[in-house]
């Protein structure tokens, strides 16, 4: 006797349906599993058999093959011991219901418990555009499959739950819909870090500012103390918060790594991730057999901050350099070729020096100069030039760090400023698919970065003395567009370009 249950498989960002079919005929016990799975995806005959008969029904002890449809795409993972479940039921005649148009999701514990996977948002949505009705999955990711508008989810804790409303013996409630309207995607929380915590470095917080109206990379250098850390930390409160769509694609990415925290709901904060600086290439990037998403991508419409960045391997600080430029970082393994988004705004910071206190106005440096040049060229030339501020953190003074000095502003007030000027880029990048003045292609930098003739005589002066390359040249055009929308300017002005050159580390008169 032979059945047949439908599920779904991941790949990527990619999700496919699968047919798990069930074949129980006579003779010898024996347990065959086909259709390319994984050590994981095998092992489930031992939670299958164990869960039907702690479930009260028979295993068939007879000769069974599983075979997951289609044959040439390797399956991983536990996500199919449900539907084997469901599936050698309806083959020994010991389940007796239409499973049309259903799918089946999840990990089964030996005692039935419907345990939960990774990667049910992108799996849902496809199971939705294939023309699945209903999908049972487990409980605890009945959150995340909320949001998916057209399909039914049926959450379960355990199989004997299953089986009692398959029989009709007990009710399960499709879970309600989250309502995009009432979603809340505001970032604001009372114990959020606040930019009014951190006194003085008013220098280095407009900088910070620009960097979060634009979109744009920045690198902070300063002595230990000065407070680079802590500046790092608040770029997320004076972000615009979420769309629905980069809270849609960050949530898909946070799935499949199993990185949803309590399995439920959306991502609804941009991201923040601070890797440690033995972070191997690898866990940078993602990898693994069948590649996963990296720290890379988990900063996908957020921040990836880079503290003491010289203290990362070189390997794995250049592996950066062209997914910060695309925006999408392309893994090959032998099980295939996956792409995973990553526009990310990327934050470093660094020492002047390995003592760290080069150019201090009372602590006196004790490196030498080749030991000086030697950490500084540990972060190469092109990585720098992918970064678009750089700007210099000095350690704070006694009136600053003792609140005397102005009132420091808060996250809201600086906020309101990007979101504002992030309006305007909406406005101006509307229907190209790009978000924000540091992602713009050449094309648009020419077309957008219209500059008085001031301006343009400034930055050219500099260009032919200083022999600048055509990305640098591009990335202050890119930054002096954002501060001309953060002072409500159509034409970039001449003080503006000369902001934007200082930000590079450019000598300007």
């Amino acid at each position: 006797m032979t059945a047949k249950v439908m599920s779904m498989g991941i790949f990527g960002m990619r999700s496919f349906m699968v047919e798990v079919e069930a074949d129980i005929s006579g003779g010898k016990y024996r347990f065959d599993m086909v259709g390319l799975p994984d050590a994981a995806v095998s092992e489930a005959k031992e939670r299958v058999q164990s869960a039907i008969k702690n479930s009260g029904y028979g295993f068939p002890f007879s000769h069974i093959v599983i075979n997951l449809a289609p044959a040439d795409i390797k399956k991983e993972g536990s996500v199919y011991d449900l539907p084997i479940f469901v599936a050698l039921l309806l083959a020994g005649k010991q389940l007796d219901i239409d499973v049309k148009d259903m799918a089946f999701i999840g990990e089964l514990s030996l005692s039935g418990d419907v345990r939960p996977v990774n990667g049910v948002l992108p799996m849902i949505i496809e199971a939705r555009n294939a023309g699945i009705k209903k999908v049972f999955l487990p409980d605890m990711n009945g959150g995340e499959a909320a949001v998916v508008e057209g399909i039914e989810i049926y959450p379960v804790k355990n199989v004997k739950q299953l089986l009692e409303f398959f029989l009709g013996k007990e009710s399960v409630d499709p879970i309600q819909k989250i309502k995009l309207p009432e979603m809340d995607f505001s970032q604001e929380d009372e114990f959020s870090p606040d930019f009014s915590d951190v006194l003085g470095q008013h220098a280095a917080k407009r900088a910070l500012e620009i960097a979060a109206a634009g979109g744009h990379n920045i690198l902070m250098s300063g002595p230990p103390g000065s407070g680079k850390s802590m500046l790092a930390k608040r770029i997320p409160s004076i972000l615009p918060d979420m769309s629905f769509e980069e809270a849609l694609e960050t949530t898909k990415l946070y799935s499949i790594a199993g990185e949803l925290k309590n399995k439920s709901g959306l991502v609804k904060k941009r991201p923040f991730r601070s890797p440690h600086h033995t972070v191997s290439s690898v866990a940078l990037s993602g990898g693994g057999t069948v590649p996963r998403p990296g720290e890379l991508s988990l900063a996908h419409n957020g921040v990836l901050f880079l503290d003491e960045l010289p203290e990362f391997a070189r390997t794995t600080m250049e592996v950066m350099r062209q997914p910060i430029e695309d925006g999408e970082v392309t893994i090959s393994r032998v099980a295939g070729t996956l792409t995973y988004p990553c526009s990310v705004m990327l934050v470093a910071a660094m020492n002047p020096c390995p003592c760290g206190y080069l150019g201090h106005p009372k602590k006196e440096c004790t490196c030498t100069a080749s030991a000086v040049a030697r950490y500084r060229n540990r972060v190469s030339g092109p990585l720098l030039d992918r970064i678009d501020i750089q700007i210099d953190v000095p350690a704070a003074t006694f009136s600053e760090i003792s609140g005397s000095a102005v009132k420091e502003e808060t996250s809201s007030e600086i906020k309101e400023r990007v979101e504002k000027a992030r309006l305007i880029q909406r406005e101006r990048f509307k229907g190209t698919g790009v978000t924000c003045n540091a992602k713009m292609t050449a094309v648009q930098t020419r077309q957008f970065c219209v500059m008085e003739d001031s301006a343009k005589a400034l930055i050219k002066k500099h260009y032919e003395e200083l022999g600048l390359s055509g990305r640098t040249y591009d990335k202050v055009l890119r930054v002096a567009r954002t501060i001309a929308d953060l002072d409500g300017y159509d034409i970039i002005r001449r003080e503006h370009i000369y902001e934007a050159l200082r930000f590079k580390n450019i000598e300007t008169e």
